[in-house]
């Protein structure tokens, strides 16, 4: 159903985002995997079609909103 795609559309956004912090901070997928969520492979399992389950996701929000990039 509709679940499923707005669920990959925010998961979708939110790489987006990490993408773009990794690119402005210089950081690894890894490094940054391990800081926000405690997995290195979070990220590349991300671009690998993963699904975050809500508590991974705020986590990785607070993470971002901690850490301004500009």
């Amino acid at each position: 159903g509709t679940q499923g795609l707005s669920e990959s559309r925010t998961t979708m956004k939110l790489l987006d985002r990490i993408e773009r912090h990794l690119k402005e901070s210089h950081m690894s997928a890894t490094r940054f995997g391990r800081r926000a969520v405690g997995d290195p492979r979070f990220v590349l399992d991300l671009r690998a079609g993963r699904r975050p389950r809500r508590r991974t996701v705020e986590k990785v929000e607070r993470y971002l909103a901690d850490r301004p990039t500009c």
